[in-house]
């Protein structure tokens, strides 16, 4: 019997959607699936995780916003006391942190950023891409103990979120002494859905001209329901905070549509967004090497195209 502990994440007690993509990537691993979720308003998470079908949630529910060590240290004897075999995570700042820091705890193997996993000849062969998406990697893991992997968002189709299950929910305990801890967490108030989350991504390089070039692209996205997007050179140019930035120095994404808008398609940008679905690309040089991942490419005035665009795209989602 393979035992999985998958890791949730919540926004003040709202279990987070990708907890159905932490599911789908726990039945391909084992057939007993546990959770656990923790930070303030965890005890509210955990009842969610119900309608996915897990029947045991260990919650640590607690004022410490954060604490690698803490979080480390609280979960640990739980991983032994049930004889886990993999530990799954998102591959988020959240899941990125404490993966490492469980690892090097338990001094177990870990895999990162992971965008498919299966069962080859009863080994976990775990997909992943190397050198910015230049070469896709298989990897099987070695060694004793726990596994632990996180993977990138949305390259798992979500499990369905469609039982009445009730969960049966144990706590957990915060050491006394935490070498670091994040005690308040303030998000920034910009109205927009984060890239990391988002289905539609429309982003802005260089060819918008400045700050006042991401006001037609913000205006598009928030009326299509899009997450907005930038590139390195826009972030550099102080025209856009970098928590819009995608690629290998921001964030990596992989959303169902992105639509990249004067962005020339520099290896360090295509290398956090090549994986998307479908790319459209809106350029008015025809060279742009963007064109050539693209799926669709328009070559002319982005400050032309927008507007049209939108107005199509807003006709076809109300239709």
């Amino acid at each position: 019997m393979t035992k999985v502990l998958i890791i949730g994440e919540h926004r003040q007690g709202e279990l987070k959607a990708n907890a159905g993509e932490l599911v789908a990537a726990a039945r391909v691993l084992g057939d007993t699936i546990r959770a656990a979720v923790l930070g303030p308003g965890a005890s509210q998470a955990a009842a969610a995780f119900g309608a996915y079908g897990v029947d045991t949630v260990r919650v640590l529910d607690t004022d410490v916003a954060y604490s690698s060590d803490g979080f480390a240290a609280a979960l640990a004897p739980v991983i032994a006391e049930c004889e886990v075999n993999y530990i799954v995570l998102m591959q988020s700042f959240f899941g990125r942190d404490l993966g490492a820091r469980l690892a090097a705890r338990l001094g177990t193997p870990f895999i990162n950023d992971v965008t498919a996993l299966a069962v080859e000849d009863g080994q976990v062969v775990a997909t992943k891409p190397l050198y910015a998406g230049k070469v896709i990697g298989k990897l099987a893991f070695t060694g004793k103990g726990p596994k632990v992997i996180t993977l990138r968002p949305k390259n798992f189709t979500p499990a369905a979120a469609d039982q009445a299950a009730t969960v049966e929910t144990k706590p957990l305990e915060l050491p006394a002494e935490l070498k670091c801890q994040v005690t308040h967490v303030e998000p920034k108030a910009t109205g927009m859905i984060d890239v990391k989350e988002a289905d539609i991504i429309v982003s802005g390089g260089r060819g918008v001209g400045g700050p006042d070039g991401f006001e037609p692209l913000r205006d598009f996205a928030q009326a299509i329901g899009a997450a907005l997007g930038a590139s390195r050179a826009a972030v550099d140019a102080g025209w856009i905070a970098h928590s819009h930035q995608v690629g290998q120095t921001g964030k990596v994404v992989n959303p169902q549509l992105y639509i990249a808008c004067g962005i020339s398609g520099a290896i360090q940008h295509l290398a956090g967004m090549q994986t998307s679905k479908v790319i459209v690309a809106i350029n008015n040089n025809p060279d742009a090497p963007i064109f050539k991942l693209a799926d669709y490419g328009i070559v002319d005035d982005l400050f032309q195209v927008v507007p049209e665009l939108k107005k199509l795209m807003v006709e076809a989602l109300a239709g």
